[in-house]
């Protein structure tokens, strides 16, 4: 059954899935008005782009159905405005078209479209299809609430371009913190990561799991792994964030370091090049030199790997 809402138009989401129709021909609104309104669903019409827009704003439907050629917005820009919204970017879209030809299809998909059904409609055809997508939307809301509830952080990535199909509210988080990310699409770090690792994934009888990728900011890291292949070109990656502000801290009260010369330190000691740590830190390798000559002196040592000993000695006995 949909979420339980009744919303301010008077439609009771716990009794009847929405779906939006977005066609321009009155005809065609008509014909399946009526036949989801006999099949139990609420149903909502637009005759444009712009209606449609602001429609699916007020209330997310459960589905669109959605005519790819109308005058002024076309469907192929209503469907990549839908799913550059987080919140109307999971509700599937179902295009309707008389254009068979190949590279309307393709437009189509590639729009963020779920599905298509070509003209004239036909009604138990495009019944059929709203069941299907509505069943696999229904588990997937169920699976996101249920991560969300227990905090975990994911993100459903498709492969071809890199669209962000769905995500938890704390996935959603830590992309801003970490990417200033609010767009449709993964960050340009994390979809070359994806793209490289399961086109190592291919065919493997009995592939290892591959290394998560690590994003560094300051103390902070973010890690992305990869989880599992969940539909055609999707997959599900897991999101897990470390902060060691607590380490960066004490390595400061033991040595009397700066900040800055406490996290150069902590980066020494986790194995990254004075280049490594002035692209995490937003410095260049000279500044980086340079405070780790004021840590070697505070320390007492001439070398990384003695300034990195005595660091990993320090931190375990304030532990």
């Amino acid at each position: 059954m949909p979420d339980s809402q009744t919303t301010s138009l008077g439609i009771d989401r716990a009794m009847a899935d929405v779906v939006l129709i977005v066609d321009d021909v009155p005809d065609n609104l008509a014909v399946l008005h009526d036949a989801l309104d006999e099949a139990g669903y609420a149903v909502l019409v637009a005759t444009s782009g712009e209606q449609a827009l602001d429609s699916a704003a007020e209330m997310p439907p459960d589905i669109v159905l959605l005519d790819a050629m109308m005058p002024g917005m076309d469907g192929f820009e209503v469907a990549r405005r839908l799913r550059a919204d987080p919140r109307t970017a999971p509700i599937p879209i179902v295009f309707m078209t008389g254009l068979t030809e190949t590279e309307h299809v393709v437009a189509a998909f590639a729009a963020g479209g779920s599905d298509y059904v070509t003209k004239p409609i036909r009604p138990r055809e495009v019944l059929a299809r709203i069941a299907s997508h509505l069943n696999t939307a229904r588990a997937q809301r169920q699976a996101r609430n249920a991560l969300d509830a227990f905090g975990h952080a994911t993100l459903a990535v498709r492969l071809q371009d890199g669209r962000i199909s769905w995500q938890t509210a704390l996935s959603r988080r830590l992309l801003t913190d970490y990417f200033g990310h609010e767009g449709p699409r993964a960050p340009t770090e994390v979809l070359a990561w994806l793209q490289q690792e399961v086109s190592r994934l291919e065919g493997v009888a009995h592939p290892q799991e591959p290394p998560p990728l690590v994003i560094a900011r300051g103390a902070r890291r973010l890690s992305f792994a990869l989880h599992q292949a969940i539909g055609d070109g999707e997959w599900l990656l897991v999101l897990h964030e470390a902060d060691d502000a607590a380490v960066v801290e004490a390595l400061c009260l033991a040595f009397k370091l700066t900040a800055r010369e406490a996290e150069v330190l902590y980066w020494v000691v986790k194995g990254k090049t004075n280049r490594d740590i002035g692209d995490i830190l937003g410095s260049s390798p000279a500044t980086v030199k340079k405070h780790l000559e004021h840590v070697y002196e505070k320390l007492g040592v001439e070398t990384r790997t003695a300034a990195a000993n005595v660091a990993v000695q320090r931190v375990a006995q304030l532990r």
